[in-house]
């Protein structure tokens, strides 16, 4: 079994708003590494990882939900596909620091959705 199969076992027996929290985690520490110089391997790590619980999560999320977790998969891969260039970048890091914190809010807000009551 692949590093990869052993992780995707462990993450998807979580419940789906413990995955959105894991997943809103990687982000805050995508904004506070974007903020320094020094790990940017941690960074795309983080990065991969995220797409990963994407991947592994969006499938059995609601068609709207998913298609959120589906534009922040092309963020990351565009933050994947540009690393090298960004990282590079002062203010393009700054930006990944934004968009990181605002995702992070965002998939937050997901997961509580989940937890409230269905409407009777």
């Amino acid at each position: 079994m692949t590093t990869i199969s052993i992780e995707r076992a462990q993450f998807v027996q979580n419940d789906i708003p413990t995955r959105l929290h894991n997943l809103a985690a990687h982000l805050t520490k995508i904004n506070l590494l974007s903020t320094e110089t020094t790990q940017p391997d941690e960074a795309i790590r983080l990065i991969r990882e995220s797409q990963y619980f994407i991947e592994w999560t969006a499938r059995e999320m609601d068609i709207d939900t998913a298609a959120e977790l589906v534009d922040l998969m092309r963020v990351l891969s565009g933050w994947k596909l540009n690393w090298e260039s960004t990282w590079s970048d002062a203010t393009a890091r700054n930006q990944v620091a934004v968009q990181a914190s605002s995702w992070s809010q965002r998939v937050l807000e997901m997961s509580g959705k989940l937890n409230e009551p269905a409407a009777s």
